[in-house]
């Protein structure tokens, strides 16, 4: 599968990033004062990680698999340069999605029972990991220190190690990263630019304009601000946006929506669990408009393939965003990494008419995934 001799990894190391700089121990070369974060170690093969800062806010915050995948993501670049994988002239970003789609190859190995120290299920268990990895994401697309990659770019690669295994990894290289990239936006065209834009009910009808433009339904969905609930015969309401078939409206509970839609506060929280932005009420409305798709083809609307169905054709309209051909909305950074986020807490872009959604994130991301990449075709091909 490799090239190379490959020796597994035997020097570890752990550290107190609140240790007094003269007793703090040297890590590849730098003092481990201040460094609350883990590592592998070009110049002598080595692993190490803070044990009082990043572990432990990974484990209350994510569980004990969080810290697994940390360290498979580590033992990941370890595979690289042990097997030659890695070159000098390597896009640290491409490293960084290789590694993330080894961690993926070694939880799939977990998952199936083959760990002997470990297990993990598929629904909560695998949640929680990829909730892991979209919080250590870069959160900062204009950083140049951001080199792991977005939420969507690292679920993506850990998604390709997962499904497809380690020998899947070995193909991921600038021109694989860069045309999943494509077009999709990467930095701030400026520093006053935060990428939101307030829920309202004119940005929440500029969205449903903006899914007509895409969609072309023969009839465009009304929408009621009255609430979510709009007493609808033939579905139940889901909170905060819902839709009726019977009537063919998308219901609104505003308040709810631009809570959901408000970015997260600062605080002093190593990691927040939910990453929160303006897209994740827009990808919402926009899953509920696809339903609105899905009857117009006469699809069931209380299927589990509904659901997956409805997470693909949200990203397809939101790939559209990014190129213009979806109206007047226009895709900034870090609104897919909001939109995955919503997909791993729960998952309500992935729904039927009824709000059941499947129980797995994984497949959540998955189907939106195919629709960012993919487009409606890709939907199509996928899931009918």
């Amino acid at each position: 599968m490799f090239g190379g001799d490959f020796r597994p990894v035997t020097d570890l190391l752990s550290w107190d990033p609140d240790a007094d700089r003269a007793q703090a121990p040297t890590f590849c070369g730098d003092n481990t004062h201040g460094f609350a974060n883990a590592g592998y170690c070009t110049r002598d093969g080595s692993i190490g990680w803070d044990r009082t800062v990043l572990l432990p806010s990974l484990i209350e915050t994510f569980g004990p698999m969080s810290v697994v995948m940390v360290m498979a993501h580590e033992y990941g670049h370890a595979v690289q340069y042990g097997s030659g994988l890695a070159g000098d002239d390597d896009l640290t970003l491409v490293l960084e999605q290789q590694a993330d789609c080894f961690a993926g190859a070694y939880m799939r190995h977990v998952a199936e029972g083959d760990s002997e120290h470990f297990t993990l299920n598929t629904s909560d268990g695998l949640n929680s990991v990829m909730a892991a990895m979209v919080a250590v994401r870069d959160s900062d697309p204009n950083d140049p220190e951001s080199v792991h990659g977005s939420a969507f770019e690292r679920i993506t690669a850990f998604q390709i190690g997962f499904t497809d295994g380690a020998k899947s990894c070995t193909k991921i290289d600038e021109t694989d990263v860069l045309s999943r990239q494509a077009e999709l936006p990467q930095q701030f065209t400026t520093e006053s630019d935060t990428g939101e834009m307030p829920v309202t009910e004119e940005s929440v009808q500029l969205t449903v304009d903006s899914l007509q433009a895409l969609f072309d339904l023969p009839q465009k969905p009304a929408v009621d601000f009255a609430g979510a609930d709009t007493g609808c015969p033939d579905a139940e309401a889901t909170q905060p946006v819902s839709y009726c078939p019977a009537t063919n409206t998308i219901g609104v509970s505003l308040p709810e929506l631009v809570e959901r839609g408000t970015p997260n506060p600062e605080s002093g929280d190593e990691f927040d669990a939910d990453v929160r932005g303006d897209f994740g009420a827009y990808v919402l409305v926009a899953s509920r408009f696809t339903l609105a798709a899905q009857a117009h083809s006469e699809k069931s609307l209380t299927e589990a393939k509904t659901a997956v169905r409805a997470a693909c054709l949200s990203g397809a309209w939101t790939a559209a965003t990014a190129v213009g051909e979806a109206g007047g909305l226009t895709l900034s950074p870090g609104d897919l990494d909001e939109a995955v986020s919503g997909l791993l807490s729960d998952g309500l872009m992935a729904s039927d008419v009824n709000g059941n959604t499947v129980p797995s994130g994984f497949a959540r991301v998955d189907a939106f995934r195919s629709g960012v990449l993919g487009g409606e075709q890709a939907c199509e091909n996928r899931y009918g």
